[in-house]
């Protein structure tokens, strides 16, 4: 028996959930297997509202983590050009606050469940840490973020990382449902559903197995190595040393972060203290008027960003970046001793 539930949560994506259903729903018409399908919320049977028009779809049930077989975690529809409350990363975000974050910890630890998701399913699980070291994809937009979490982005239609297959772009639903198929019940039955689909898979699907590519060396001009190195020699052009009490606005949440800048040796140094945990910076430079550095943060979820900063006085001002999502605003003043 193959049993499919597909996740419903307050503003999913409609295609990611509803071309999955079908192909499922088609595969189960030629299986000899039984074959079952439904979509399910982790708060159980309700009417719940996608992000496309309102449309709205029945659960059926509440997420089981006792059925063996597939669980498939759509994305979210909505704005991704800014940090409202209809914006992707938020309504993302906001899924993943809720009992589905629960259950999907338990469920990515179950060797009788395949964890599946479309586009930007995957972000949902690897902002609760799920994905770190995990080969996956989500939408092209959000692989930078996805990289900022931990897991290892690749850029292929689907990716097969053993009880975690995952999927690109909104129409990779189709991909992936029929790569399952093929996978659980074998190429006929996929053919099957293709050609009742008149679709064929697109893509190459992506496993750790065969031989490794080689690596093919860049060409590195000396202007680029000028430009890589100079800047961590400049000081006289801002004066950044100091304790930092900083603070940053996420759509996600608001990161407390006191940060430690030395220039020491002729190069910059620094470390963040958020809560009890201290981190170095990363790669700090001075560019013109600019210090940037990276850093991983592992509240209000783990993230590795990008800081862009100026200082005027004792005041730090800036942004920091993490992929797909939205710029946050830093804010900062230099403390006293």
């Amino acid at each position: 028996m193959m049993h499919i539930q597909i996740v419903l949560f307050d503003g999913f994506d409609l295609l990611d959930a509803i071309a999955p259903y079908e192909v499922f729903t088609a595969a189960a018409m030629y299986s000899n297997e039984e074959v079952t399908v439904e979509f399910v919320s982790a708060e159980g049977k309700r009417i719940v509202e996608s992000g496309v028009n309102h449309v709205k779809l029945q659960a059926n049930g509440k997420l089981d983590l006792l059925h063996k077989g597939i669980i498939l975690v759509p994305g979210a529809a909505g704005s991704v050009d800014n940090d409202g409350p209809d914006s992707i990363p938020v309504k993302l975000k906001q899924a993943s606050e809720t009992e589905l974050r629960h259950l999907l910890k338990e469920a990515i630890k179950k060797p009788t469940i395949v964890l599946s998701t479309v586009c930007g399913g995957a972000l949902i699980l690897a902002m609760d840490g799920l994905l770190v070291g995990r080969h996956a994809v989500t939408h092209h937009m959000g692989m930078e973020l996805l990289r900022a979490t931990g897991a290892i982005p690749i850029h292929s239609r689907v990716v097969d990382d053993g009880n975690l297959v995952t999927a690109g772009g909104v129409t990779s639903g189709l991909d992936v449902a029929l790569y399952l198929v093929e996978r659980e019940l074998g190429p006929r039955i996929a053919l099957e559903v293709e050609q009742l689909f008149e679709y064929e898979r697109r893509g190459t699907t992506w496993k750790a197995i065969g031989d490794m590519p080689k690596e093919i060396p860049q060409d590195h001009s000396p202007e680029q190595e000028t430009k890589t190195l100079a800047p961590k020699l400049v000081h006289d052009e801002m004066n950044v040393d100091g304790k930092w009490n900083t603070s940053i606005s996420t759509p996600i949440g608001k990161i407390a972060a006191l940060i430690d800048i030395v220039f020491k040796d002729g190069r910059i140094e620094g470390t963040a203290k958020q809560g009890e945990e201290i981190v170095p910076l990363e790669n700090p430079v001075l560019e013109g008027n600019q210090l940037k550095w990276i850093l991983k943060v592992s509240k209000p979820m783990r993230l590795t960003l990008k800081f862009s900063v100026s200082v005027e006085g004792n005041k730090m001002y800036g942004e920091a970046k993490a992929g797909m999502l939205p710029a946050s605003k830093l804010t900062g003043y230099r403390m006293t001793q």
